[in-house]
């Protein structure tokens, strides 16, 4: 990689050569982020368009969700493409990476189908930019900032923990007022997480080279997917009207 090599080899060798080498590592950078913000986007409107269609198909409602085998496997195989792909990223190429993310994204619109039937039209939609419009924020400000978010990191993360232990006991208790707690929770989590996750993903395009870029894209998309994913919902059962 040009750039990184640049970097390396002119460290110490001037102002105006670091200038340059600060320069070439930051459009280094944004070039990987770039690909990697491109390729989460294109996995929500994956996500989206595999969910709409099934929707809008009858026959293939009648075929995923009359049969419990085949949904809870479609939910079995979501966690498992996660698992696989984030363990086994630096075994696999960039682009066999890529296809597991957008499998996952299928998958997923799969599962997210039923919000159609729970939530109106409007208030999907209307949630959908509310999240756009969050997420974004929340990524300026993780890539732009110099404060370093790892320790408000690890905090979200233990609170991300407990807040998948609530969620567990509530479907026993099913108290409405917990399930809201827990929405309200889960969105001030995922804001935090959507900036130390760009953050954390903006530090490893800086140590990564220009081989590996395709795995740092597929890997940073899955995490910041998550990331709005979950924030949508979390908004969604907030915000959404149900029919």
């Amino acid at each position: 990689m040009n750039e990184l090599n640049y970097l390396n080899g002119q460290q110490g060798y001037g102002s105006a050569s670091a200038i340059q080498a600060e320069m070439s590592m930051a459009s280094y950078v944004a070039k990987a982020m770039q690909r990697v913000f491109g390729k989460m986007f294109l996995g929500i409107l994956v996500t989206a368009f595999v969910s709409l269609g099934i929707a809008t198909s009858p026959a293939l409602l009648q075929t995923i969700f009359a049969s419990k085998l085949i949904f809870f496997g479609l939910v079995i195989a979501q966690f498992g493409l996660v698992i696989w792909l984030s363990a086994g990223i630096n075994k696999m190429s960039g682009t066999t990476a890529s296809i597991l993310f957008y499998l996952y994204s299928a998958i997923t619109g799969v599962t997210l189908t039923p919000i159609f039937f729970a939530y109106t039209g409007a208030a999907i939609v209307k949630t959908f930019f509310i999240t756009a419009g969050t997420f974004g924020a929340m990524a300026v400000y993780g890539y732009v900032t110099k404060k370093d978010l790892t320790k408000m990191g690890s905090l979200l993360f233990m609170g991300l923990i407990g807040l998948i232990i609530v969620s567990l006991v509530n479907i026993f208790l099913a108290s409405p007022a917990i399930s809201w707690a827990i929405s309200a929770a889960g969105v001030l989590i995922f804001i935090g997480l959507t900036a130390w996750d760009t953050q954390k993903i903006k530090q490893m395009a800086m140590e990564t080279d220009e081989r590996n870029v395709g795995k740092l894209a597929a890997i940073g998309a899955l995490t910041l997917y998550l990331d709005f994913i979950n924030l949508f919902l979390h908004l969604l059962r907030i915000f959404g009207s149900r029919d």
